[in-house]
C-alpha cells in the first residue's frame, strides 16, 4: 500500500483578482490579539481557496505566507424595526506571516 504526496502548484493570481478575492481586513480585539503573534484575518470572497487567498496576500502586502486558515461565518437572524431579516454569511481566512514579516492593517 503506497502513500500518495499531495501536489503543490503554485497558484497565480491576477492583482484585479486579488483585489476580488481580499474582501476587506477584520480588526476585532480577537484579531488584533492574533496579529501581535503573526496572524493577520481578512474577509475573503466565499468562492475564494486557500491558494488564492495566499497568492493575493503575498502580492498585495509583499509578505511570505505559511499557513491560511478558512471559516464561514454563519448570518444571524435579527429584527430591525420590528421585522425579521437576516445578515449575509461570511467567510474570514486567518493568515499566518512568517517569521518577522508583519501587515500594518491600520495603515490599509
Amino acid at each position: 500500500m503506497s502513500i500518495r504526496a499531495r501536489k503543490r502548484v503554485n497558484t497565480v493570481v491576477s492583482k484585479a483578482g486579488a483585489y476580488d478575492t481580499i474582501l476587506r481586513p477584520i480588526i476585532t480585539e480577537k484579531a488584533t490579539m492574533a496579529n501581535e503573534n503573526g496572524q493577520v484575518t481578512f474577509a475573503v470572497a466565499m468562492d475564494a481557496t486557500k491558494p488564492e487567498i495566499k497568492a493575493a496576500v503575498e502580492m498585495l502586502f509583499n509578505v511570505k505566507v505559511t499557513a491560511v486558515n478558512t471559516i464561514v461565518q454563519k448570518g444571524k437572524t435579527k429584527t430591525f424595526r420590528g421585522r425579521p431579516g437576516r445578515r449575509s454569511d461570511m467567510k474570514k481566512a486567518m493568515v499566518t506571516l512568517a517569521e518577522g514579516q508583519n501587515i500594518d492593517l491600520m495603515g490599509v
